[in-house]
């Protein structure tokens, strides 16, 4: 297996629309664009991960079977520092969160969904925000 120089993570989400992804994550979540190809693919990044947008155009979302096409229960984890800042900040700018915020032993959680409806958890380790 090949590790990039940059040691990111990449993950692919299939988006339906590749243009209102790029917005979603650069706006709200503090992503920044390395490469745009709306309306087949992007690719974001934030810190070590490395998020791949794939529209219907692209082949990543050509390779995908249509039986794996819909949002799961898999997503990608950001850790937050202030979470209940975090979540204010977001109600505000109208997004609507998937679930309610969860705390246990390792800390706190809620789910927003992208507006393809690809899950995001936001994270406050124990002892955080």
């Amino acid at each position: 297996m090949t590790e990039t120089a940059d040691n990111v993570v990449s993950v692919r989400y299939i988006v339906d629309d590749v243009q209102a992804a790029i917005d979603f994550y650069t706006t709200h979540l503090g992503f920044t664009v390395r490469m745009a190809h709306a309306p087949a693919f992007a690719d974001v990044t934030r810190g070590p991960l490395r998020l791949l947008l794939s529209g219907a155009q692209s082949s990543g979302a050509r390779a995908t079977p249509p039986d794996a096409r819909s949002p799961g229960r898999n997503r990608i984890h950001l850790i937050i520092d202030d979470l209940d800042a975090e979540i204010e900040r977001l109600r505000a700018a109208g997004l609507t969160f998937r679930s309610d915020l969860v705390s246990g032993p390792g800390g706190r959680q809620i789910l927003l969904a992208d507006p393809s409806g690809n899950l995001v958890e936001l994270f406050a380790p124990a002892g955080r925000g």
